[in-house]
């Protein structure tokens, strides 16, 4: 009864702004049914603070040192894999939050750059009291991490690239979405649709229940702020040239089939970073993390623990 009730209030709220789709619709019947299901990310509840110009959405996990997680593309802190959650939180707080304009997070009135994004970690990470923080940042999240390592270096001990790239004209773009299909079996399933920029094909068709599994956003971002986000991504000038300088400890990691961010991209990074680390993961792709939470985790910590 009470699922019911959650499902029929928030439809009827989404249903009240206005203008919303069938396809919007059933993401926020998909929403309620990640909230019904309770995995790791429900045991702490959110809060936020005031950094700057925005007000940012956060949870916090576990203890130890600080570990600072920012999201990818479009995404937000309830994206992350509970899974993968947990296992970082044995060793470490972990810190997920929503970049500026994303879910729960205000948009504030400063322009909308991954060097702005970076800003606002920066300013996270003093706000919530840390100094210093490891950063862990996912695809765009990955740039931000790029630019803040580059940007504000005393606010980093060390960082973990996942699927990210130098941006600018040296990086390496991801093939257009129409090719990625073509390599799927059965294109017209909704979810593999849908999921095919983060899972490889052989991965869908061998774990049938792979849509079941992924954790839906619960909250929603506004297309307006998406579309900003990505003009921001489109329009970075990149690290390129920067990237000898970083002299904070450094792993490059993600999946050797990514089609998001292309692997070559890696190379990029792990040749011009001086000392950096990196984790291969064969025949995984841009939702690493959802194939594989625990051994990712494992070499995150191994990686962080380090002398």
């Amino acid at each position: 009864m009470l699922t019911l009730v959650m499902i029929s209030l928030v439809l009827a709220a989404a249903l009240a702004l206005g203008g919303c789709s069938m396809t919007q619709v059933k993401q926020t019947v998909r929403t309620v049914g990640q909230i019904a299901k309770k995995t790791f990310y429900d045991t702490q509840t959110a809060s936020s603070v005031q950094v700057g110009d925005i007000s940012i959405s956060y949870k916090v996990f576990g203890s130890g040192d600080p570990l600072v997680m920012i999201t990818g593309y479009s995404t937000t802190k309830d994206t992350w894999e509970p899974l993968f959650l947990q296992a970082l939180a044995s060793k470490y707080k972990v810190v997920v939050f929503d970049n500026r304009g994303m879910g729960d997070t205000t948009a504030g009135t400063k322009p909308f750059t991954i060097d702005q994004f970076a800003d606002d970690t920066a300013g996270l990470i003093e706000a919530l009291g840390f100094g210093q923080a490891n950063v862990l940042g996912w695809s765009i999240g990955g740039d931000i991490a790029l630019s803040l390592v580059v940007n504000h270096p005393d606010k980093v001990i060390k960082l973990v690239s996942y699927a990210g790239d130098c941006g600018g004209t040296q990086k390496i773009n991801a093939p257009k979405y129409k090719n990625i299909l073509k390599s799927l079996q059965d294109v017209n399933a909704k979810a593999k649709y849908l999921l095919a920029a983060l899972y490889p094909g052989w991965y869908m068709d061998a774990n049938p229940d792979y849509a079941a599994q992924f954790p839906w956003p619960r909250e929603l971002s506004s297309l307006d702020n998406i579309q900003k986000q990505n003009q921001a991504y489109e329009t970075w000038a990149g690290v390129y040239n920067q990237l000898p300088s970083i002299s904070r400890p450094v792993l490059v990691s993600g999946g050797n089939l990514d089609v998001s961010t292309p692997w070559a991209n890696a190379p990029i990074l792990y040749t011009r970073i001086p000392g950096a680390k990196v984790a291969e993961f064969k025949g995984a792709g841009h939702g690493l993390q959802y194939m594989y939470p625990y051994d990712y985790a494992y070499q995150i910590m191994q990686f962080l623990s380090s002398k």
